[in-house]
């Protein structure tokens, strides 16, 4: 069993992943660190679980864990995650895991310095939902892809959320621009070249809030759009001169309805529906990063996988500042 601590008592780690540890097979949570002593001991009370410490540097100071998962502001991503690696922890790290790509290569030194195991927490990757879409497309269910369109947005004009935050790493592409661009790398195997994209900012907030994208993979091009001040929509289709593959609620299915895939065919008269009754994302997410962890061959995100997701991510706000093509 791989012994995780969780570095915050942030929302996503007590409401999705601690759950999603505590569910699997083979990890547990030994421990739950805070800045508020009372805070990380009442959510390790309410999950039954043994330590809790008062400050990060203690407990990555201590034996009773072998990993940490960390959902920090993502400001704080790249320094936690070293910080935890030179103490000999594997690292599951929110995503992004960096504010821009060339943060990445002090991961990676890390990582080789250590000899441990730092990867970013892109959920959708493990979910057999994806991995149908995956499989779909290379057996070549809708033929040639030859265009990819998506959408994920939803409404927050919270200034006290990290989100609205400059400092704190906030906006909508660091947030939800990164879920089009790394699904559809997955699926695919494919790597953009270049990008167009234009950005609004919130004019109180300075971050960045909606964002339309075309990025050029040479074979195919994806299209999408990411908002933080728009009604709640989540959509990713996947279209080829044999068909169309139409992924509802492709990210947050708990939010934003059924995991549910839709195949239809050329002419729009055959429909397959594939349905994931209960996908566990999270779960698949920690089992997958705890076999690696132990030193078992399994597919996980790789920083050098991040790092190219993240330079398209920076290429898509360079692109924002200009008309035209910008290289990836």
């Amino acid at each position: 069993m791989l012994r995780f601590g969780i570095l915050s008592t942030a929302k996503i780690g007590r409401e999705l992943v601690v759950p999603a540890i505590q569910d699997a097979e083979n990890c547990v949570v030994t421990a739950i660190a805070s800045r508020d002593l009372a805070k990380a001991r009442a959510l390790a009370d309410r999950f039954s679980v043994p330590h809790a410490f008062g400050s990060y540097e203690e407990m990555l100071a201590s034996d009773v864990i072998d990993a940490v998962y960390i959902p920090l502001p993502t400001s704080q991503h790249v320094e936690w995650s070293i910080k935890a690696a030179d103490a000999g922890k594997h690292v599951l790290c929110e995503k992004p895991i960096a504010l821009n790509a060339g943060e990445i290569a002090s991961l990676i030194e890390a990582r080789e310095r250590n000899k441990v195991l730092i990867s970013e927490a892109f959920m959708v990757t493990y979910s057999p939902v994806w991995r149908k879409v995956r499989s779909l497309l290379a057996e070549g269910a809708i033929g040639r892809l030859r265009h990819v369109q998506g959408a994920f947005t939803y409404f927050n004009r919270d200034p006290g959320n990290m989100r609205n935050v400059p400092a704190l790493g906030g906006g909508g592409l660091p947030d939800i621009g990164v879920y089009p661009t790394i699904t559809t790398r997955f699926v695919t195997g494919k790597e953009p070249v270049r990008v167009q994209a234009s950005t609004d900012r919130d004019p109180d907030f300075g971050t960045d809030i909606y964002s339309s994208v075309r990025a050029d993979f040479g074979d195919f091009e994806l299209s999408f759009y990411i908002s933080t001040q728009l009604a709640q929509r989540q959509i990713m289709v996947f279209h080829g001169d044999k068909g169309f593959i139409e992924v509802k609620s492709p990210f947050n299915a708990d939010r934003y309805g059924a995991e549910e895939i839709e195949l239809t065919n050329q002419s729009h008269t055959e429909s397959q529906h594939f349905r994931f009754q209960d996908a566990r994302q999270y779960r698949c997410q920690v089992e997958a990063f705890t076999n690696a962890a132990l030193g078992e061959n399994e597919e996980v995100v790789s920083l050098e996988n991040s790092a190219s997701n993240q330079k398209l991510i920076d290429a898509i706000y360079r692109a924002s500042e200009k008309d035209g093509w910008e290289a990836v």
